[in-house]
């Protein structure tokens, strides 16, 4: 109608325009003309003969130019709706309220619906997958797209708001009314596309890297002559299961493989939830230690070096973690599979003599140390920092420790060193460590890996050089820019790994008998009296300790608890209940003239729930100041740390916890009851 308009003016502007010239040319002649003139007079004349062609012409074409615009503007909609029918996208109108009003040829067959049946019906009854929340949206704004799987094909539907009034004013102002909107729904088919896509992403190339666990603990468990059996027994059952996914393999060493594998078999390792940790477990050629694996696998990058590099760190971390499990990281992404078993106790001391040597080497140009561990400090935490004063005291160089809160735990060591003058300078906090820090400052981390939960996070990113000494398993949040880092889960406690690192440096430490006090009381603490997690080294290490002086009696007289402590452990014993046969989960409530939570009581509870008859795992909270603390303890197959990190948490296979703001009691089991029966019915505890 718009061009029909148009045509219409512009021949009439034709017109006016070839008038107006006739016109006045005619003038023009008039005032030059002259009776005596045969041009004038002919001129004149052809003037008045142009004037009357044009404007009978006018009358004349006018009645057909009509008749044959009204022709093609019939045929011109005719062939725009017969295109519009047969347009190869389905295509539909539909109202304000989402009810069908027409559809094309395609968009019928889709529907199955004939050409002679009536559309009145809403969109969603034909397609009910289709969410209606769209209309809403198109009341903001002009136009909305969604997914949609149909009959197992894909589409890109398109929904657009169409003002018909507008469009039939030809772009004049319209009342923008219900009456007048339409709704435009495109179907565009997108299962090829999305085949292709996905094709594109499965051949993509993911890195692996895996290692042996305890390759060397237990060739030395067996005899030599089966040590070639069980290594071909292990080589072959890698090959098979990393065949199955067409993967290419490479050995690098005796307990090392590289592997790499299209995108596309990664969904079937991880429903297979990675069986090969469990395959190798099962291999039994007469050795006494299960051999267990760690994988690291870098995948979802565009470039394979890329996999490569994250194929490292995931290593590192599963590795960090005590192994037997599987680390992917995917971006910043970083997933876990596995890690059931707590491992394999290291027998071999070479890491600790090659730590200690690098820590020596590392002092020689630093003017001195700042040592801390985590907030709300523990006795491994205070031995472990008191260790490596002592250590880097024998080196000759300044050291610090920065100490923020004395908890009830430590108060009675800690009184032992505030009390003697030769330790007067030694504690310090974390303003005075921040003023401290010079280009040649070494910052000591200990007893903890993660930077939220250090003393002073903020002095971690102000020093250049940094070193971790912690026997946490890691986790997603991890320190990153240490210099030296020295994480061993298998070991009982950081004084542990402290104490063998005195055994290795130049110069033979004499330590004092509070300095052996501090870190034998750590060692007693996290082994929960050499119960828990504590092998050869442990004992080792609480020897060297004792032959420095430590004292038994000191020690107990500085752990015992006060009787409130003690009301508290019962409080907790008694609130316990059994979930599932094997659970035990309890609560301790805190004291409202307490200054602070009964996090110790909580963690003995956990510890002594651990003796009912059937109990694998415990799980004791307690709270104060609306945050909500959980000690986890579990004995065997029941990994907690598993368990804790569903919550942000931590530690060991079986000692671990974590903390929870704004969080119920109630919330909390509610959760943990949810997590325990998922975990089992998946098989991941």
């Amino acid at each position: 109608m718009k061009e029909e308009r148009e045509l219409r003016g512009i021949i009439k502007y034709l017109v006016a325009v070839s008038l107006i010239v006739g016109l006045a040319v005619f003038v023009f002649v008039l005032l030059k003309f002259r009776t005596d003139s045969v041009y004038d007079i002919a001129m004149a004349a052809f003037i008045v003969i142009y004037l009357v062609t044009v404007i009978i012409a006018y009358f004349r074409v006018k009645p057909i130019l009509n008749s044959s615009l009204l022709d093609y503007s019939v045929k011109k909609g005719q062939i725009q709706r017969e295109l519009l029918y047969e347009f190869s996208v389905p295509y539909a109108l539909l109202d304000t309220d989402g009810k069908l009003m027409w559809g094309n040829r395609k968009f019928r067959e889709l529907i199955g619906v004939t050409e002679k049946k009536n559309l009145r019906r809403r969109v969603d009854d034909y397609f009910n997958k289709i969410d209606m929340s769209f209309l809403d949206i198109l009341e903001r704004k002009d136009e909305t797209d969604i997914t949609l799987v149909y009959e197992e094909r894909s589409y890109s539907v398109l929904f657009k708001r169409v003002n018909v009034a507008e469009a039939w004013n030809e772009g004049d102002d319209a009342v923008d009314g219900d009456d007048d909107i339409l709704i435009a729904m495109y179907m565009f088919d997108t299962t090829e596309l999305n085949r292709y896509i996905r094709e594109n992403h499965d051949q993509k190339l993911i890195a692996g890297l895996l290692y042996i666990d305890n390759y060397d603990e237990v060739m030395n468990s067996m005899e030599d002559v089966k040590q070639t059996v069980l290594t071909a027994l292990i080589d072959r059952k890698i090959n098979m299961y990393l065949t199955n996914i067409d993967a290419i393999t490479k050995r690098l060493e005796n307990d090392k493989y590289f592997f790499v594998f299209r995108q596309k078999y990664m969904d079937t390792l991880m429903k297979d939830k990675f069986s090969i940790l469990q395959e190798i477990k099962n291999i039994n050629a007469g050795n006494e230690i299960r051999a267990t694996l760690s994988i690291g696998i870098g995948q979802g990058y565009e470039k394979f070096t890329d996999a490569f590099e994250a194929a490292k760190v995931a290593i590192g971390l599963s590795l960090g973690r005590g192994g037997d499990q599987v680390a992917i990281k995917n971006g910043d992404l970083i997933s876990y599979v596995g890690g059931k078993s707590a491992g394999t106790e290291k027998t071999t001391r070479v890491k600790a003599r090659v730590k200690a040597q690098a820590f020596e080497e590392l002092l020689e140009n630093k003017d001195k140390v700042l040592i801390m561990a985590h907030q709300r400090p523990d006795a491994d935490a205070f031995g472990s920092a008191v260790g490596i004063y002592r250590l880097v005291t024998t080196l000759g160089k300044k050291a610090y420790i920065i100490l923020n809160q004395i908890t009830d735990t430590i108060e009675p060591i800690v009184s032992t060193f505030t009390s003697n003058s030769i330790y007067e300078d030694m504690l310090i906090n974390n303003e005075q460590a921040l003023q401290m820090v010079t280009k040649s400052t070494l910052l000591v981390v200990c007893d903890v890996n993660r930077p939220s939960m250090t003393e002073c996070e903020e002095l971690i990113g102000k020093v250049s050089n940094l070193v971790v000494f912690d026997h946490h398993r890691q986790s997603n949040e991890a320190i990153t820019n240490a210099t030296l880092s020295y994480i061993e889960p298998f070991a009982s406690s950081a004084c542990e790994m402290i104490t063998e690192m005195f055994q290795y440096i130049s110069v033979k430490p004499k330590i004092r008998p509070v300095e052996a006090d501090a870190m034998y009381m750590g060692i007693l603490i996290d082994t929960d009296n050499f119960l828990n997690k504590t092998g050869v080294r442990t004992f080792e290490a609480a020897s060297y300790l004792r032959n420095s002086g430590a004292d038994i009696t000191r020690v107990r007289k500085m752990m015992r608890s006060r009787l409130s402590d003690m009301k508290d452990r019962a409080q907790g014993i008694s609130n316990a209940e059994i979930y599932r046969d094997v659970y035990a989960l309890s609560y301790v409530e805190a004291e409202p003239d307490e200054k602070s939570a009964p996090t110790v009581a909580a963690a003995k509870v956990a510890n002594e729930l651990l003796g009912v008859e059937n109990v694998r795992a415990s799980f004791v909270v307690t709270e104060k100041d609306g945050i909500l603390y959980v000690s986890a303890r579990s004995i065997g197959d029941v990994n907690v740390q598993v368990i804790m990190e569903r919550w942000s948490g931590g530690g060991h296979a079986n000692i671990a916890g974590a903390q929870l703001k704004d969080k119920s009691r109630e919330a909390f089991f509610a959760e943990l009851k949810a997590v325990l029966s998922e975990m089992e019915m998946g098989g991941d505890i």
